[in-house]
């Protein structure tokens, strides 16, 4: 009855108060502004107790295990949130690791759970640059051509070991194929380096997960989610994480030929990872003519879709991996649209915008209804 009540005040004070003021402007400078906030909250330790409080009140414990992985609850806030900020260059990167360059990276798993933080590439990118951030609220979505933006591997790596005694219990870390890469060797060569910065720091998150995906550089994911060239970038991966015994996770387009996603799916059972993440975001146009990944309302008939395709391969093979839905979960009606199929946990994002913090302890609760 307690956390029945508290959801429904803190809905309430969200769609009321909150979104109306974050909405009023343009997303991009929400986001920016939200992320300064999480930048200084991830600073603030008196806050923190507190933070874990709302957390426990809104959060009922219903643990599940999935792709290797126990989690306190079945939502995970996916990656594209917690990743940090661009760099021009490595050193740059490496040199401004002694200030906050991944916003939330505290703040967030203590209020929301579960986080899949980055996509990491081996190198610094700065992602694209002007407006990168759009909302189409009449279907709920989210629109971005960020561009991988992110510190680079290594100052992640290194700004996150140093604060080690303070990063949650179970979190993921997404490493994004470095994009505009066309030879297989070189792929593989920046992947494992990009391991190994966490690796060789004793940074062991919960799981990893390879982002083979990725929209919004101008690159084509597609090519390199052949079953070959899946099935050797993973199996060289998994090698590596093998002696830490951490499971590989892979995020998939949600635009691929049925047999492409069947010939992919063999290629990750017969290799060891341990679960599919389905979908990244949708190439689209976007309102400045360019491509960029939709997520949230626009997306949830393309992952089910996908999601039902490959759980039934999934069934029909008996693979050993699990499914992962991303795209669309935002209340009980679209997370059961993913449950029909079996699976067990599911990743979101655009329900953070559109329902803010607490979106995942609202869902679950529709969901129980």
């Amino acid at each position: 009855m307690m956390r029945a009540l508290f959801l429904a005040f803190y809905q309430v004070f969200y769609n009321r108060l909150v979104r109306p003021q974050l909405f009023r402007g343009a997303p991009q400078a929400a986001h920016e502004r939200t992320l300064r906030l999480l930048g200084w909250l991830d600073g603030q330790r008196w806050l923190h107790p507190p933070l874990r409080w709302l957390n426990r009140l809104a959060f009922a414990q219903r643990p599940v295990t999935v792709g290797g992985v126990t989690l306190a609850h079945s939502l995970i806030l996916a990656a594209g949130f917690v990743k940090g900020e661009g760099f021009a260059d490595e050193m740059t990167a490496l040199a401004s690791t002694s200030r906050n360059i991944i916003p939330g990276w505290r703040t967030m798993p203590l209020l929301v759970g579960a986080v899949e933080f980055g996509s990491f590439t081996r190198y610094p990118r700065l992602g694209n640059p002007g407006i990168v951030l759009w909302r189409d609220e009449a279907n709920r979505s989210t629109q971005n051509r960020v561009g991988l933006k992110n510190p680079g591997a290594f100052a992640a790596a290194e700004f996150l070991s140093a604060r080690r005694i303070d990063l949650p219990p179970v979190f993921g870390i997404n490493i994004a194929v470095s994009p505009g890469i066309t030879d297989s060797e070189q792929e593989c060569r920046e992947t494992l380096e990009a391991l190994s910065a966490f690796l060789d720091r004793s940074l062991y998150p919960s799981w990893f997960t390879l982002n083979v995906s990725c929209p919004n550089t101008e690159d084509d994911p597609g090519s390199r989610q052949t079953e070959t060239r899946a099935h050797d970038l993973c199996a060289v991966i998994i090698r590596q994480l093998q002696p830490h015994n951490i499971p590989l996770w892979v995020k998939i387009s949600p635009d691929l030929a049925d047999e492409q996603y069947c010939a992919l799916l063999r290629a990750f059972a017969d290799t060891g990872v341990r679960a599919v993440v389905a979908t990244n975001t949708l190439g689209q146009p976007a309102p400045d003519g360019t491509t960029a990944g939709v997520g949230g309302g626009r997306l949830h008939r393309n992952a089910v879709n996908v999601v039902s395709l490959l759980s039934a391969e999934k069934v029909r093979h008996n693979y050993a991996l699990d499914i992962i839905p991303c795209g669309g979960v935002q209340d009980g009606h679209t997370y059961a649209d993913f449950a029909a199929h079996g699976v067990r946990a599911m990743q979101y994002w655009s329900a953070f915008i559109y329902r803010g913090p607490l979106a995942a302890a609202l869902i679950e609760q529709e969901s129980m209804l």
